[in-house]
C-alpha cells in the first residue's frame, strides 16, 4: 500500500503536466517565419487562387478542442501582388463561415478580421491577421467554434508569429 500511494501521487503529478496548450516555437524555413504553436503542428501544400494569383502555399496547423490554430505562407511574383493578395485571403476565408466582411482597418503591412459565422451547420468563430513582407504574404488564424480557443490563447498565437 505504501508503494502504490505515491506511484498514484506520481501519475496524478504527470497527468497535471499535460496541459491542453502545450505550447512549442516552430520554424518554417520555407516560410521565413516563427510562431508558437499550441500542438505539434502538421504541414502540407496545396495550389490556391487568390483573385487570379495561383499560388503554392504552404499550410502549417494545430487542433486544439476543436479549434485550428494555422499559419499559411506564399510567395508572389513582387510585393504588390502580395499586398493585393491579402484582402482575397481574407474575403475567402469569411465566405468559408458565411461571415459579412466588415472591412477592418488595415495595419501597418496587414489585414486583421475577427468574424463569427457558420460552418457545416455550427457557429464558428474567426481570429486573423493577414501580412505581407516584400513578395511573401501569410495568413495567421484560429478558426472553431465560439469560445473553444480562450482569448489570452489566441493572442498569444496571433502575437508570438514572426516572419524572417
Amino acid at each position: 500500500m505504501r508503494i502504490l500511494v505515491p506511484a498514484l501521487l506520481a501519475a496524478s503529478l504527470l497527468a497535471a503536466c499535460n496541459p491542453t496548450y502545450n505550447w512549442r516555437e516552430h520554424t518554417s524555413q520555407e516560410g521565413h517565419y516563427k510562431i508558437l504553436f499550441p500542438a505539434k503542428p502538421a504541414t502540407f501544400t496545396r495550389a490556391v487562387d487568390l483573385d487570379g494569383l495561383r499560388v503554392q502555399m504552404t499550410m502549417t496547423a494545430a487542433e486544439i478542442d476543436g479549434a485550428t490554430f494555422a499559419v499559411g505562407a506564399a510567395t508572389a511574383p513582387d510585393a504588390a501582388h502580395a499586398r493585393a493578395a491579402l484582402p482575397a485571403m481574407r474575403q475567402a476565408l469569411l465566405r468559408n463561415i458565411g461571415a459579412a466582411d466588415d472591412a477592418a482597418p488595415a495595419v501597418q503591412d496587414g489585414l486583421r478580421v475577427e468574424a463569427t459565422g457558420a460552418a457545416n451547420g455550427k457557429p464558428m468563430h474567426l481570429h486573423g491577421r493577414f501580412e505581407a513582407r516584400g513578395e511573401r504574404f501569410y495568413q495567421v488564424i484560429v478558426l472553431g467554434p465560439a469560445n473553444a480557443a480562450p482569448p489570452e490563447q489566441v493572442d498569444q498565437f496571433l502575437s508570438s508569429f514572426a516572419p524572417q
